[in-house]
């Protein structure tokens, strides 16, 4: 199981790591740091979607292949839970235990989302109030302690990257993501409530979600090589970024 591989990586990591917060069913929010604990640092989450566990793997090569300026905190797996219904329960799955998509139930515009709804299920439900969920809340309080010069979200597929919410945000950094992966930087319409969309609005920094994986992949993927474009995109990114 995906918790029980970064539980190991977290207690065999020697470098700054902490727990961030639970999962309703009291799972553990690891965080890991990598790079220099002065200047800038970022944060980058993982697997916020139930069926998209693979992230978590690529986290661990994101902290394998570290950074070389500044550093940040990595957040491997966001939703244990959903994580852990997906593996074993409905594949398909991308909400938490409680049947919210955490992605939806962060203070950006909340509820105003094309697709969102207030039925619980796998998907798309917003929860009763932005940041109702015990994961939502422990990575805005996590973001705000930190307080990051950016955000990055990895989710599959689709090889694109979404940089922009209501008229704000830096194409210049997902032209870096754009230059290492390939993938097309897109502006998106009808999404409202994700944890990209909050750190734009609310916190006024850069932020990138990156759909890891061609789209012609099923949900979900089991195989991080198909993600390997996207195994650079922090080392590059610290490298380049504003510079």
């Amino acid at each position: 199981m995906i918790y029980d591989i970064i539980e190991k990586f977290y207690k065999n990591y020697d470098g700054r790591k902490c727990v961030i917060g639970y999962s309703l069913k009291g799972k553990d929010i690891f965080a890991f740091h990598i790079g220099s604990p002065t200047g800038r640092q970022f944060i980058a989450t993982y697997a916020i979607h139930g069926r998209e566990w693979i992230t978590a793997k690529l986290a661990l090569k994101h902290i394998k292949i570290g950074v070389k300026n500044g550093g940040g905190w990595i957040i491997p797996l966001v939703n244990p839970d959903g994580v852990a219904i997906s593996e074993s329960v409905r594949a398909m799955w991308k909400a938490n235990a409680r049947g919210v998509d955490l992605n939806c139930n962060f203070d950006a515009d909340w509820g105003s989302g094309r697709l969102n709804t207030k039925r619980r299920g796998g998907e798309n439900c917003i929860g009763d109030c932005p940041f109702s969920e015990s994961e939502t809340k422990a990575l805005k309080n996590f973001t705000e302690k930190i307080r990051p010069y950016v955000t990055f979200s990895f989710h599959t597929k689709g090889e694109e990257i979404y940089w922009e919410y209501n008229g704000s945000g830096d194409r210049s950094g997902a032209e870096i993501i754009e230059k290492v992966t390939g993938y097309t930087p897109l502006v998106i319409r009808g999404s409202a409530g994700g944890y990209k969309d909050w750190c734009i609005q609310k916190l006024q920094i850069p932020a990138y979600t990156i759909e890891c994986g061609a789209d012609d992949l099923e949900h979900p993927i089991t195989d991080i090589r198909k993600l390997k474009k996207c195994f650079y995109i922090l080392k590059a990114f610290t490298e380049n970024y504003g510079l």
